[in-house]
């Protein structure tokens, strides 16, 4: 298998991955069911959707980001817009003069992989040292953001917002540098605090997690590679079986800011569930590829689960325990509880992500994503399952509270599903509380929205 493949175009740009050609806008969508009179915001997520068929784009993490997104009010879908973010790139090649405004390292990029609502912006984000994409409320582009001129220097895919702070945490990487840098965004809107952790080999750090005490970083052996940038791979990271696997626990408060490293058995996570305080000891639950990950091919060597790390400092030692040995990915919490204990999580079911699966050109399978969305009950260990048909295929899921101080898992779900009888999306909308049960409404969208990546509910304040 090739190191670094060139993606078959055709794979590429067929089945539940394939980009849209347009960019739509529709008012009073058709709703079956009835939606929830008290959801009022939007539900936007973010993905990589290439131009045309024509464009050369190498792996499916580096198409340019398209931010899709649906306005409910007062029980009504009043409308949904899809737009690609536009970088330099994608304004010139959609015949438009590009915003203009910072570039970090001379990486611009049509920000493709989350996005967020902070400081009284919306954001396109991604990592690996580009900047974020302001974005108006309809999803026009604005330009380049660095939080006005405070950001020192790139920034995350990923973000953490401590609720009772107003704090936005991120961890950001770029191959440049020999460190992670720990970035705390007031709310503001401004950058309050950066400290720089210093990291070996230039780590791959996708995702982190959060507690009231520390940062949680993930130090693991997806490393830059220096050949294969020589080679032109426009994403030069690879599994490097030197680097030690190691989690980090970086105290969030105090003058001498260092992280303490713990060993873990090598492995790749992308995502986290969500980490808490428990005594002296840390809690972190994620989705766990063991052994090697080939990133090229996004396949892992061993079974993708759902995990529990428990970090000891005092014993000096991570505790490993198995949640559930089913394939998933995107696993998300309530974001209100985010730091602290929770409950239940939300993930999305996928087919055995492996060699048998994965095409040798780094696209997936057919049966790579499944029809299914999954509940955690982590207090009783009780999984329930949300199954959408045959032919269906639904990506990451958001939880969004029936009213601010509503209890954990009080409130919805949400996901955008493909309707293979359509030929085009719908916006589900699942009751937390009965999530095996049919879906409280269906949003009938007038265009597909193809399988990508993650998203936000953006409550109306």
């Amino acid at each position: 298998m090739p190191e670094h493949p060139m993606l078959d175009r055709s794979r590429f740009l067929d089945g539940p991955f394939a980009p849209v050609t347009e960019e739509v806008t529709a008012f009073d969508l058709p709703v079956t069911g009835t939606l929830p009179p008290e959801l009022h915001g939007r539900y936007l997520r973010n993905g990589p959707n290439p131009l045309g068929l024509d464009e050369p784009v190498q792996h499916w993490f580096l198409g340019p980001g398209m931010v899709h997104g649906v306005r409910l009010r007062d029980g009504r879908a009043e409308w949904y817009r899809n737009r690609w973010v536009r970088s330099r790139q994608v304004a010139e090649a959609l015949g438009e003069r590009w915003a203009g405004g910072p570039v970090h390292a001379g990486m611009d990029f049509a920000a493709n992989t989350h996005v967020i609502a902070h400081g009284g912006r919306t954001l396109a984000t991604v990592e690996g040292g580009a900047l974020p994409y302001e974005l108006t409320d309809e999803l026009d582009t604005v330009g380049p953001c660095d939080f006005g001129g405070t950001l020192p220097g790139g920034y995350a895919a990923h973000t953490k917002l401590d609720q009772r702070t107003g704090d936005l945490h991120a961890v950001a990487y770029f191959w440049g540098w020999d460190h992670v840098q720990h970035v705390v965004i007031g709310p503001d809107g401004r950058v309050s605090s950066t400290t720089d952790v210093p990291v070996a080999d230039g780590p791959m750090m996708h995702d982190f997690a959060l507690t009231e005490r520390y940062v949680v970083l993930l130090d693991l052996p997806v490393t830059f590679s220096m050949a294969a940038a020589a080679e032109g791979s426009s994403l030069p990271y690879g599994w490097n079986p030197e680097h030690q696997a190691r989690v980090g626990l970086l105290p969030r408060e105090g003058t001498a800011r260092e992280a303490r490293w713990f060993e873990v058995d090598p492995c790749w996570v992308f995502h986290t569930l969500n980490a808490y305080d428990d005594g002296d000891r840390v809690v972190v639950d994620l989705c766990r590829y063991e052994g090697a990950y080939d990133l090229s091919g996004l396949s892992g060597q061993g079974p993708l689960t759902l995990d529990r790390w428990t970090v000891d400092p005092a014993a000096g030692r991570v505790g490993q325990q198995r949640l559930d040995d089913r394939p998933q990915e995107f696993p998300r919490t309530d974001e209100r509880v985010v730091s602290r204990p929770h409950r239940y999580g939300y993930s999305a079911a996928t087919g055995e992500v492996s060699r048998s699966t994965v095409q040798v050109d780094g696209t997936f399978a057919d049966d790579a994503f499944a029809d299914a969305l999954f509940k955690h009950d982590l207090a009783t260990g009780r999984v329930e399952v949300h199954r959408f048909g045959r032919g269906a295929t639904v990506g990451e899921a958001v939880f969004a509270p029936s009213a601010p101080d509503a209890a954990e898992d009080d409130g919805y779900v949400l996901a955008f599903v493909h309707d293979p009888d359509r030929g085009a999306a719908d916006l589900v909308v699942l009751a937390a509380q009965d999530f095996a049960g049919g879906p409280v409404a269906r949003v009938h969208l007038p265009a597909r929205v193809p399988l990508g990546f993650h998203g936000s509910w953006v409550a109306d304040r």
